[in-house]
């Protein structure tokens, strides 16, 4: 009777465990679309445009995962969503999968019960303030009115910020970096304070951005990247390992306009061939197909292309690789290797 009834109980856990694994991704194909969570509109990272369609960085990403999964990257569902909303979007299921300027911390993790995917954007907290404010450093804002997105890290940052170097300030709750935005341009704050890539969209879009200045200190660590819910291994992998080819790529020296050609066969390079799929069986690990990176990397090419294109040096926000640079150039960009 023992023995049958833990036969009973492997059984069962094993089919739980199956089913953990198969969900999202079975979810996905058969719908035929990827439900995507990303931010209400930041430009640079994920936006609309005037047609109506996602662009950015962010939205890159999401378009590349549904790739991976759809063999067709605009099969993407944008699902717009503020600091409150994002995780309960994404843990109710009303999102597949998390590209939104997000933090990975302890309590997300653990408390929040989200999987995080490798790190896509290495940023810190900032503070940006009009010039004739006259302020210089984040050291002279003591009794400064500040707007702030609650349900963020910034939020608790700001308030830890204040407290060590023993000043005051008066918080602007906002709920979207659009009602930031308005609140600041309004002057109903002295300063605004986000992620640094976010203060460079947010100035980009004021209407005489060189008015405005990013005071020079980082006050955080914010590493950025995709989110999952727990309990689904197989899609985390799917996320993880999607985000490690298009930086993978970079190191290869693999583009949108070679992929092609050094994928066409398999070629001298054993981790160009395991990134596109002519050598080894990567993609059955992860329930896809041996083509799988090639269509996400198609989508925007490497992270080197998808960063110039959205929020690099010739874009409005004008922002320079930094910590961001692939690790061969001095960065700290570095992904696992696909064998």
């Amino acid at each position: 009777m023992r023995v049958t009834q833990s036969a009973a109980i492997v059984a069962a856990l094993s089919l739980v465990a199956m089913t953990a694994q198969a969900g999202t991704l079975e979810d996905v194909q058969a719908r035929g679309e990827l439900n995507c969570v990303v931010t209400t509109g930041l430009a640079g990272f994920a936006a609309p445009d005037e047609n109506g369609r996602w662009e950015g960085f962010d939205a890159t990403f999401c378009r590349a995962v549904a790739a991976a999964v759809l063999s067709d990257g605009e099969k993407v569902k944008f699902v717009p969503s503020t600091g409150k909303t994002r995780f309960t979007l994404l843990n109710s299921g009303e999102g597949d999968i998390l590209f939104r300027n997000t933090t990975e911390t302890m309590s997300r993790d653990a408390d929040l019960k989200l999987t995080f995917l490798p790190v896509n954007y290495y940023d810190g907290q900032g503070f940006l303030a009009r010039k004739d404010l006259g302020v210089t450093s984040a050291s002279e804002l003591d009794g400064a009115s500040v707007c702030i997105q609650t349900g963020t890290t910034t939020e608790l940052n700001l308030a830890d910020f204040f407290r060590a170097n023993n000043m005051g300030y008066e918080p602007v709750n906002i709920e979207t970096n659009e009602e930031g935005i308005a609140n600041y341009s309004a002057n109903r704050c002295d300063v605004y304070t986000t992620d640094a890539s976010g203060l460079a969209s947010t100035r980009a879009a004021l209407d005489d951005p060189s008015a405005h200045v990013i005071l020079p200190e980082i006050i955080s660590k914010e590493p950025l990247g995709g989110a999952v819910r727990h309990g689904d291994d197989q899609w985390a992998d799917i996320g993880k390992w999607v985000v490690n080819a298009i930086i993978i790529a970079e190191e290869l020296g693999v583009t949108s306009a070679n992929i092609g050609e050094l994928c066409g066969a398999a070629g001298n390079n054993p981790s160009i061939n395991r990134l596109c799929g002519t050598e080894g069986d990567m993609g059955s690990m992860i329930g896809l197909d041996a083509q799988w990176a090639v269509r996400a990397i198609s989508v925007g090419g490497n992270y080197a292309e998808i960063f110039d294109q959205h929020i690099g040096p010739d874009t409005p926000l004008a922002l320079e690789r930094g910590l961001n640079a692939s690790w061969r150039d001095g960065g700290i960009l570095y992904a696992a290797p696909i064998r």
